[in-house]
């Protein structure tokens, strides 16, 4: 071996390494992951329109395990995007390639449980790009924690959870039926569950606390505006009459209600709290309040907009609601409250109380919600989300010009 061939070699590796540029503190989100982000626009359409089709406390939740799926893709890649540039070299590849796969996944989602006669196996294939996509994300990972022994370390551990989950996803498409959407479940338990567990180790990064939290603040976004997606979905191919505006416009203000219990005070608070902290507990934060905790957040606007899908479906007509769409609109409001319950706890800030008696409020409501005209009933859930801004922006007045609110 000579030392000019060493020396090629060692450049080599440095060439290569050098592809990927570090996160720094206060890199803010990169245009190619809000293009990657726009897969996700259309999952998540694809998603509630499944659970609208199957029109079932069963489709419901295979939806919901469908956009679970989804979301730990995306946790994933936010992940891989605080450690390294998003859109240079090597993670632009990568996450071309995942996008791709993930828009397989999303033309599959309409068959994950049944598969339509003729052409390929739907629900193979859809485990078969998500596969694509979870073993690319670690593998770009690896190569990203290059010199990082300890988060190299915790990438290794992740293939055993992906992998067990992925045979225990393959079993489930295999069966069918009931007992797919048991090892799907099961599957999330242990891939949650094991990532969760071994992360306490604090091997995990957060290089950046703004990117981070801006990364989840658009995911939210991504999120309710299917609430807005769905007021069109519902209404199309209805006469314009009064009804029909009076729901179009009751389904912006719960779009906007939701924007509003997260962005006035919630995001920039976390986001604070996140800046502050450093080394462990920035990790313990990201792990726990976003990565968990987000999810219920996402999927109560998933199922919120649902409802008012239906609402807007039937708002020309003037029959009750409907025991479906009323736990839609009312549980889905109320997990999402839930969700911002887990988020503060972890975060710890205040915000509790009103947000507490609002889900309180909410899951009482909705035997009312299914038997009333479905307009009174998404009204009144309208109501309740003002009643409960309005207190919070009295009551936590100098909570918001302390993180930054005149």
């Amino acid at each position: 071996m000579t030392a000019g061939s060493g020396a090629e070699r060692a450049g080599g590796r440095r060439r290569f390494f050098g592809a990927v540029s570090p996160t720094g503190e206060g890199q803010p989100v990169t245009r190619f992951e809000l293009l990657f982000d726009l897969v996700y626009v259309f999952a998540v359409t694809r998603v509630t329109d499944y659970m609208a089709r199957a029109h079932t406390a069963e489709g419901v939740v295979q939806g919901l395990l469908l956009l679970a799926l989804l979301w730990w893709t995306w946790a994933g890649y936010a992940w891989l995007g605080n450690q390294a540039r998003a859109d240079q070299a090597l993670l632009r590849a990568g996450m071309s390639v995942a996008m791709a796969a993930l828009f397989v996944v999303d033309l599959t989602i309409p068959e994950a449980w049944h598969d339509k006669p003729g052409g390929l196996n739907g629900p193979l294939v859809l485990l078969a790009a998500y596969l694509v996509v979870r073993c690319l994300h670690l593998a770009v990972y690896s190569v990203a924690a290059a010199g990082d022994a300890g988060l190299r370390r915790q990438l290794a551990i992740t293939w055993i959870p992906t992998l067990a989950g992925a045979a225990l996803l393959l079993i489930g498409v295999l069966l069918g039926g009931w007992r797919q959407t048991v090892l799907f479940a099961a599957a999330l338990l242990v891939d949650w569950g094991v990532v969760f567990v071994t992360s306490r180790r604090g091997n995990w990064r957060v290089h950046s606390a703004s990117h981070w939290s801006e990364r989840h603040d658009l995911f939210v976004i991504l999120a309710i505006g299917e609430s807005i997606l769905a007021i069109g979905i519902g209404a199309a191919d209805q006469p314009i009459s009064g009804p029909l505006l009076v729901a179009a416009v009751l389904g912006v203000a719960v779009a906007i209600g939701l924007w509003w219990l997260y962005f006035d005070l919630v995001a920039p608070a976390a986001e604070q709290r996140l800046e502050q902290a450093r080394g462990q507990a920035r990790t313990t934060l990201a792990v726990e309040a976003y990565s968990y905790a987000h999810f219920p957040i996402i999927a109560g606007i998933v199922l919120a907009a649902l409802g008012v899908e239906g609402v807007l479906a039937q708002a020309s007509g003037h029959g009750e609601l409907g025991w479906f769409y009323a736990a839609a609109l009312c549980g889905g409001a109320a997990l999402y409250l839930i969700g911002h319950l887990l988020f503060a706890n972890r975060m710890r800030y205040g915000v509790h109380v009103g947000r507490l008696v609002t889900t309180a409020v909410l899951l009482g409501w909705l035997p009312a919600a299914a038997v009333l005209p479905s307009l009174v009933a998404l009204a009144v859930v309208v109501g309740i989300l003002a009643a409960l801004i309005a207190g919070e922006t009295v009551r936590y007045a100098d909570l918001r010009r302390a993180v930054g609110h005149g």
